[in-house]
């Protein structure tokens, strides 16, 4: 025997709702989840539908005290569904004034565009150029690295790095006298350290 299809999301709500407009009353969330099941809705979902019918306006709630009720009649249904339809009329009118909008735009830009030997000759003289163009910036990019601009901006690139490189080797001889005239019984450690950090003998200012 096969197993009976659940309800629907569509078919929970209209079912919570049916419980709204046959009593016509204010019901507790607790009262609808004992209601619900006699629709064929689970207690455990009738929250999350009676959620999406307040969140549509179909189910109005309010709170008294401490308390939380929900409410619904069919005449408040009927006003939702006719501002609902209301609103797809105008969206409707709205999209067709602007398709006719667009129309004429594209009948407007049409004009002067028709096919024609001279535009079509216009079009081929215009790929023309565009091919000549594109093979002139390749060719020009092959000459980049000869531009004067960038050889002086080299130039001047390396002479930084080289000032650059001077001063940090300065500072590393003034730091290895600075450890050596305080720390002369720890000569050998630091003679070790020097090594294992790349410090040698050939390290010198850069002519």
């Amino acid at each position: 025997m096969s197993k009976k299809r659940g309800l629907s999301l569509e078919e929970k709500r209209e079912q919570i709702l049916q419980i709204f407009y046959e009593s016509q009353d204010f019901f507790l969330l607790r009262e609808l989840e004992k209601l619900g099941p006699r629709k064929g809705v689970v207690s455990q979902t009738v929250k999350d539908v009676v959620q999406s019918l307040v969140d549509d306006d179909l189910v109005s709630k309010d709170k008294i005290g401490s308390s939380v009720y929900f409410w619904s009649l069919p005449s408040c249904a009927g006003n939702q569904l006719r501002n609902a339809y209301s609103k797809l009329e105008s969206d409707i009118a709205s999209s067709k004034k602007r398709f006719d909008e667009l129309v004429q735009q594209r009948d407007s830009l049409k004009k002067g565009r028709e096919e024609s030997d001279e535009r079509e000759a216009a079009l081929v003289g215009l790929k023309a150029i565009e091919e000549q163009y594109n093979a002139l910036k390749d060719e020009m990019a092959l000459y980049a690295d000869n531009d004067p601009a960038v050889i002086e901006a080299m130039k001047d690139a390396t002479d930084v790095a080289h000032a650059a490189t001077n001063r940090w080797t300065d500072n590393i001889f003034t730091l290895q006298h600075w450890c050596s005239g305080n720390f002369p019984e720890a000569k050998e450690q630091l003679e070790h350290l020097y090594k294992e950090v790349g410090i040698t003998d050939s390290l010198d200012y850069i002519e």
